[in-house]
């Protein structure tokens, strides 16, 4: 018999009710936006101003204030392919290995004599020996110092492949530790541009590693693409460095030394030596402060590692002066007058108040392991964005109209039962959207829009099997309910199908295509619920109103 359980009942409305609850703050999405930000601003301990208290209660606190997250094609903002130089990795990597070669090859002076380095192309290190007999002896400490490669592709390999020829080494990363290298460099790379979009309350950007060195960086609600680079396209490296000498711009470096200029004074050059003591990897924090004489700085605090060796250095080297170099710029040359063992410092120079903030934010994020190029960059206006939204609006109504109507037309009272569902389920659409936290791009808005045309196709399956039950004269009850068993095969078979094809899209896609994916997927799930149970439920409640004795579909 045609009959649903009280708590079948209660459990489809139930879910129903939560589903629309969720997606009725995107009704009033700037006050709702308002405040969410507002509750922000006191999660964090910001100061509670009358405008922030007035958004906050612009919306029930008991009320669900999830929404759904326009992406950059329907809010604006910046678009960005920025391509990093890997390479870039290799050479600082050989760098940072010398000062242990040098140390290890020193141990053996009575077998190789003595040791200098030899200029050598980016990434590779080349060591010359004055005792060409102990070649031996001199790859074989090399070699120590390789270590396994910490990956599942390169296990069992090391890190460094030395080889020699006559009386010069030559020491490069091994192709395992490459290929481990790039994957981590990458890796990090998004990690830290995910860090520094995210420092500046950003709406849910989208930042996603494309091919072997290509990252996507979408930021909805950014002025311009401009600003984006500015914000991610520094590599904010900061290093500290032995000064050997200063003077003007007619300097020349000796072997493993580098000119750099002042910040504050383009006529000041400084000569360095080339391996920093300290980086921005030795950071632990950085803050916007203020210094003795109230101009903008910054305040770092060095890690644990990065204090003991700051410490040891500067207890070697009181008296001489070293340099604080912020990509290639040299901020300040203090003199070292006695040990610093506390682990901070300050970093001063001709900072604005905004520009200290965002080396602090720059600094706090961490350093960018390689140098990005941007291949493509666009800026989408807010205009365009609402124009956008503006037609996928038009669509869905157009598109919602005319299968409403096609629906009462073609199936009368039955219909408009399909038709209460079809609202729902875009409702439950929405309200899924916003559970989960998605973005909503143009190409989601298609998936809606499909969505909407595919919703009443498992109606029509099962008001046309009812049709067919009918005219058995089994009664009104007996066909309804053989209608919706014999039809709901056929439609899990249909919608299986379809929802396979979303998971593709989603999981080969990316970019907007997933939001297509995400749409569609969700739309399937919606439709066979509401059409096996919401319509279901429709039709009994009116059956058990009315006992018709005849019905027409």
């Amino acid at each position: 018999m045609l009959n649903i359980p009280l708590w079948n009942r209660v459990l489809i409305w139930g879910l129903v009710a939560l589903g629309l609850a969720f997606a009725a703050p995107n009704l009033f999405y700037p006050r709702v936006e308002r405040h969410n930000d507002a509750a922000a601003v006191v999660q964090n301990g910001g100061d509670v101003t009358d405008e922030v208290a007035a958004d906050l209660a612009g919306w029930p606190s008991f009320l669900p204030s999830s929404l759904v997250n326009l992406g950059l094609d329907l809010r604006g903002g910046a678009h960005l392919l920025a391509q990093v130089q890997v390479e870039d990795v290799y050479a600082a990597r050989m760098d940072a290995l010398w000062p242990d070669v040098r140390d290890a090859l020193r141990e053996a002076r009575d077998t190789v004599g003595t040791i200098r380095r030899q200029e050598a192309p980016a990434g590779e290190l080349r060591v010359r020996i004055s005792q060409a007999d102990g070649m031996d002896a001199a790859l074989a400490v090399v070699r120590a110092l390789s270590q396994p490669v910490s990956s599942l592709t390169g296990a069992g390999s090391g890190t460094l492949a030395v080889s020699g020829a006559g009386d010069v080494i030559t020491v490069t990363l091994s192709e395992a530790e490459r290929a481990a290298t790039d994957d981590r460099t990458m890796r990090q790379s998004v990690e830290i541009v995910r860090r520094r979009v995210d420092e500046v309350g950003t709406r849910e950007p989208t930042i996603q590693r494309q091919g072997d060195d290509r990252i996507l960086i979408q930021v909805p609600g950014i002025g311009s693409a401009e600003e984006l680079k500015t914000l991610i396209g520094t590599t904010a490296r900061l290093t500290f460095h032995p000064v050997t000498g200063r003077g003007g711009s007619d300097m020349t470096p000796q072997a493993r030394e580098l000119v750099l200029p002042s910040m504050d004074d383009p006529t000041q050059f400084y000569r360095l030596e080339q391996t920093p003591v300290l980086s921005g990897e030795d950071l632990s924090d950085a803050q916007p402060a203020f210094d003795q004489n109230g101009l903008p700085s910054v305040n770092f605090r060095l890690t644990t590692s990065g204090a003991r060796t700051f410490c040891e250095y500067s207890q070697s080297n009181v008296g001489a002066p070293f340099a604080i170099v912020l990509d290639g710029e040299v901020i300040s040359a203090p003199t070292i007058r006695e040990a610093i063992c506390g682990g901070s410092g300050q970093i001063s120079g001709n900072f604005s108040v905004e520009g200290s903030t965002q080396l602090a934010v720059l600094l706090r994020a961490g350093a960018l392991p390689a140098e990005m190029t941007f291949l493509e960059e666009r800026t989408v206006g807010p205009d365009l964005g609402a124009d956008s939204i503006a037609a996928g609006e038009v669509a869905a109504v157009v598109a919602g109209s005319a299968v409403l109507i096609f629906m009462l037309v073609s199936y009368g009272l039955f219909g408009l039962f399909a038709n209460i569902a079809l609202i729902v389920n875009v409702g439950l659409i929405f309200g899924l959207l916003s559970m989960i936290g998605a973005t909503l791009t143009l190409p989601g808005i298609a998936g809606i829009v499909l969505t909407i045309g595919m919703a009443v196709d498992a109606n029509v399956l099962i008001f046309e099997r009812i049709r067919e039950e009918l005219k058995t004269a089994k009664g009104p009850a007996r066909a309804i309910e053989l209608g919706y068993d014999k039809a709901r095969s056929a439609i899990y078979d249909a919608n299986i199908t379809t929802f396979i094809t979303a998971v593709i899209l989603y999981v080969m896609g990316s970019g907007p295509v997933r939001g297509f994916a995400i749409t569609l997927g969700l739309g399937i799930v919606t439709s066979v619920f509401t059409a096996l149970y919401v319509t279901r439920l429709l039709v009994l409640m009116w059956f058990d109103r009315r006992r018709p004795k005849t019905i027409e579909v």
